[in-house]
């Protein structure tokens, strides 16, 4: 079985590119170099935001269909010191997943505080969900803020499929410096849908995010090959992201499907692997 780690931290190499122009002036030539530097650190930290996001929709989406949505489950991925709690009202109700003071999940990450779902009625296969969280860590890194979501029992292709809209605060516990995650993300339900347990879930991810450092620095990704991303698997295995940092554009590439910790920047035609544990 492929769990996750406890921690995921991502190591990226600095790239570093020198463009040149050259100026004529009264038949004078000068050439001037601008260094732009992606910054690991920057890069680093912002990556990490993605993962502790994306780790915790996973939980909501399979917290929200286990409760709400009654589907059968042999195999849980929350384990005995996780507490759930349903309430409802016949037109929709409330779920709180409260985690305690830490709590490791199947999937191996360990959780803290509360996450609170509110959900309304279905009208024509759909309902709304909104989230907030309460005291609440992720692998040791702290998330506040919430959002909505827009659930679909079943989309064109019959799967289940959440909608998000985000505005997401992660701090982490080895820096001042803050993460604030604003985007969609539209999240595909394509694998495990009724099997009863969390291990084969497969998901497919759509959407684009701004990510903004309270040191001032900022990246923006969109996604322009699928996400995959199996619960199983501590990584996404596939897909890719066209990132846009200090005005210059490169891509995130996950590879082609193994469950494996290496990723592939792609600058200007050449191609920098990424360690990301």
């Amino acid at each position: 079985m492929r769990l996750f780690q406890k921690t995921i931290t991502l190591l990226l190499l600095t790239v570093t590119v020198l463009f040149t122009a050259c100026n004529r002036e009264d038949d004078t030539t000068t050439d001037d170099e601008t260094q732009v530097d992606f910054s690991a650190e920057n890069s680093t930290t912002t990556a990490r935001t993605d993962v502790v996001v994306e780790g915790t929709f996973n939980i909501i989406e399979n917290a929200y269909a286990e409760e709400a949505e009654g589907r059968s489950v042999e195999n849980s991925l929350f384990t005995n010191c996780t507490t759930i709690v349903l309430e409802t009202d016949g037109n929709g109700g409330t779920i709180t997943v409260d985690f305690g003071e830490g709590c490791t999940l199947q999937n191996g990450a360990l959780v803290a505080g509360i996450i609170f779902i509110e959900f309304t009625a279905i009208i024509e296969g759909e309902r709304n969900l909104t989230y907030t969280f309460e005291d609440y860590t992720y692998n040791g890194n702290g998330v506040t803020g919430g959002g909505t979501i827009v659930r679909e029992i079943a989309n064109a292709d019959g799967n289940p499929q959440s909608t998000l809209n985000e505005s997401i605060v992660v701090s982490f516990p080895d820096t001042e410096v803050t993460a604030t995650r604003n985007g969609l993300r539209i999240a595909e339900w394509v694998e495990g849908v009724a099997s009863g347990t969390w291990e084969d879930n497969v998901y497919h991810i759509e959407g684009n995010w701004t990510t903004t450092l309270s040191n001032g620095f900022e990246r923006t990704g969109e996604v322009t090959e699928t996400l995959v991303r199996e619960l199983d698997c501590a990584f996404l295995v596939s897909g890719e992201l066209s990132v846009s940092q200090q005005s210059l554009t490169g891509a995130l590439n996950f590879g082609s499907g193994e469950c494996d910790n290496i990723a592939v920047f792609i600058f200007n035609g050449v191609e920098y692997p990424i360690i990301l544990q």
